[in-house]
């Protein structure tokens, strides 16, 4: 089924290729990605091309330009985004379910860096399979580690300084009083920890029984000043919420990434949707990186939609991409394999769309927070107007 729909899909895009031509079809490029045809792309070593290859990762690049200005210069940064399905069976020992990942995380972040890579995203929970569906607590809570000193953010420290690389670490995270939280952990090019995001929104719906894991974040919306730009991370369901994505603008970001684990049946309709609206509405890049892959259990589970038991959570689609403030968007990965997008972004653009647009400055926050704050209140009376009964006729 996932594969006969990225055939589709890849046909789709063969047909623009094959009939540039056709003002119609460059309409519809236009309107699918809000840029011209062909895709802008970069060019990347071969190394980088052999790499992936053999490493059966499927690779992608995009360009996303900026006006040229008189006084800044273009503050060019390139992004990679990688997705992935795990390379062991979800019954494997968690240990050796967790070094097989390590060990494809070296070769992506390694064919990340010799595309030029600044700042690199795992997909969300990266280090073990998608276990919260089945609310079985052992053996997966043993995939849970610190932020800090876990084996996952000590590898990845060691790769971050050695590439000059901002690597985004999303992991299930075992913090000292045993809590357990959805955290990703931002390492700077330097090695070093730069601190850390957890998820806001936990989902209620389905097959989604995270909230028996792990609660949500207390740590608001912070965003990373690093040497490539500001970001921040908005994790998986998180995405659904505008106000989430809004405040990560807020506070100054201009990049955000979105690390996901979504299925097909659920969300795809509103996948390539929410984080290029969250990018237009907010003037930052906004980078979508989503599980790939069906994860099978050993054991069967039950979930709130009345399904029968099953023992898997449904399709993860991939279809990782980057949106920018402009509306533009870059084409997204495979549905079935693993992917890593680069993607080249002018943070100039930020900046160019905002005084354009002005949506920062028309947004009347005083306004908003006033009505939110009624809102909060148990006894809150939406503000509905109704037609006026009218008097009864003799």
């Amino acid at each position: 089924m996932a594969s006969s729909k990225q055939q589709e899909i890849d046909g789709l895009e063969t047909l623009l290729q094959s009939n540039l031509q056709n003002d119609e079809l460059r309409q519809a490029w236009r309107l699918l990605y809000g840029s011209e045809y062909p895709p802008s792309q970069l060019t990347i070593p071969k190394s980088a091309e052999e790499l992936a290859s053999t490493s059966k990762i499927q690779l992608k690049t995009y360009q996303f330009t900026a006006a040229q200005e008189q006084l800044r210069p273009a503050r060019k940064v390139r992004v990679g985004l990688f997705q992935n399905q795990l390379p062991l069976a979800t019954d494997a020992p968690v240990g050796e379910q967790r070094t097989a990942l390590h060990k494809l995380a070296e070769k992506a972040i390694d064919a990340a860096a010799q595309c030029g890579v600044n700042i690199f995203c795992f997909q969300e929970t990266w280090t073990m399979p998608f276990a919260f569906a089945t609310r079985e607590r052992l053996p997966w809570t043993e995939c849970a580690e610190s932020a800090e000193d876990g084996p996952t953010t000590q590898l990845l420290r060691g790769l971050a300084k050695r590439h000059n690389m901002v690597i985004i670490n999303p992991i299930l995270e075992r913090d000292s009083g045993d809590v357990l939280w959805n955290t990703a952990v931002v390492i700077s090019n330097s090695g070093q920890i730069i601190g850390k995001s957890r998820k806001n929104h936990i989902p209620r719906v389905g097959d989604f029984n995270e909230s028996t894991y792990y609660m949500e974040s207390t740590l608001g919306h912070p965003v990373f000043e690093t040497q490539f730009g500001k970001i921040g991370i908005n994790i998986c369901y998180g995405r659904h919420h505008p106000l989430n994505w809004a405040m990560f603008g807020l506070n100054g970001a201009e990049i955000v990434f979105n690390p996901s684990a979504t299925v097909g049946a659920l969300s795809e309709p509103l996948w390539s949707i929410e984080a290029r609206n969250a990018a237009i509405a907010n003037h930052y890049f906004a980078c979508a990186i989503n599980r790939v892959g069906t994860e099978i259990f050993p054991n069967e589970f039950t979930s709130g939609d009345g399904k029968p038991a099953h023992k898997d959570f449904g399709h993860f689609y991939g279809s990782s991409y980057v949106a920018g403030p402009d509306g533009s968007r870059s084409p997204g990965l495979s549905r079935v394999t693993d992917g890593l997008l680069v993607a080249e972004l002018d943070l100039n653009l930020c900046r160019q769309v905002k005084d354009k647009w002005g949506f920062r400055m028309t947004m009347r926050l005083p306004m908003y927070a006033e009505q939110y704050t009624k809102a909060s209140k148990p006894d809150y009376k939406p503000q509905v107007v109704s037609e006026k009964e009218r008097p009864k006729e003799d």
